[in-house]
């Protein structure tokens, strides 16, 4: 039996009003004029056999009305999901992959070139954001993130462990060959990091390593990794870094690790994807790439 169902647009016309409780904000949301609004509400009534809203000085929702609101403004969210969904399971178009923005720059980027050239007819677009995205309602087939884990309805795999290590200018490392050394050169502070708790403060650090400053330490703050990791690649002080950033740096002789010390975290990077999207073959092809190039 087909669904028995009023007309879609008065339902949505409605529920713009109940909720705003105005025809004109009802209105903007929807782009159409007031008049518009009030004469699919009167069809959506008349189809009803019912009022469903008290016309006086305001608008006021009747009894049925009120109760009928959470389960009709539930079920557009979920067709609004829906097509989302059906908008991003397309397997044309491009490969939209969310990432932490430095993660994005300092290691995927610069490995990018292998991915393409294995697979030259998949587009990959990458979304650089701290925001978590939502799956549900935005353009995005899979994800990068960063943290202890624990993504609920997602597929979730490990991709890397990461830990904390003190860097420097190759120069700059000449005069760094002990803590104490560390605590008498500028230091930078990633404030992005030391602000959430991810990076310790430089006097506690230095504590770990049994330094206790004796002047006050000479440190030069900076908004995010990346900012921080260039200017201790440029020379400007000491850095506290993840250990997968900056890799490629030490590899290259950019940076070199001060000291054994390194701090191990329970955070990692994660690859997150909802299970559905799994299944399509340019998910399927990066997420390979992908837990190989970790491997890697």
């Amino acid at each position: 039996m087909g669904r028995r169902l009023p007309p879609l647009n008065a339902l949505r016309a409605f529920e713009a009003v109940a909720r705003h409780l105005s025809m004109v904000r009802a209105a903007e949301e929807l782009h159409v004029t007031p008049a518009a609004v009030s004469q699919q509400v009167k069809q959506l009534e008349d189809v009803l056999g019912k009022p469903l809203l008290r016309r006086g000085k305001a608008l006021a929702l009747s009894d049925a009305a009120q109760a009928a609101l959470p389960l009709l403004s539930e079920a557009f969210d979920r067709l609004e999901r829906a097509a989302a969904q059906l908008r991003a399971g397309a397997q044309d178009g491009p490969l939209v992959v969310s990432t932490p923005p430095t993660f994005a720059a300092r290691w995927l980027v610069p490995r990018m070139e292998g991915f393409q050239r294995l697979y030259p007819d998949i587009e990959l677009r990458l979304l650089a954001t701290h925001r978590l995205v939502d799956f549900a309602l935005e353009d995005v087939d899979a994800a990068i993130r960063f943290g202890a884990g624990g993504y609920p309805d997602l597929h979730t795999e490990r991709l890397m462990a990461e830990s904390i290590i003190a860097v420097a200018a190759p120069a700059l490392a000449q005069e760094a060959k002990t803590a104490a050394d560390i605590a008498r050169l500028p230091l930078l502070k990633d404030e992005w990091h030391t602000g959430n708790g991810s990076f310790p403060e430089w006097d506690a650090w230095l504590a770990a390593q049994g330094v206790q400053a004796q002047a006050p330490l000479n440190i030069r703050r900076f908004g995010d990794s990346s900012l921080t990791l260039q200017a201790a690649t440029s020379g400007l002080g000491v850095a506290l870094a993840w250990h997968s950033l900056v890799a490629d740096d030490l590899k290259a002789g950019r940076l070199v690790r001060l000291l054994d010390h390194v701090l191990d975290t329970r955070l990692a990077y994660h690859f997150v994807v909802p299970a559905a999207r799994l299944k399509l073959a340019k998910v399927a092809a990066f997420r390979e790439w992908l837990l190989a190039a970790c491997r890697a």
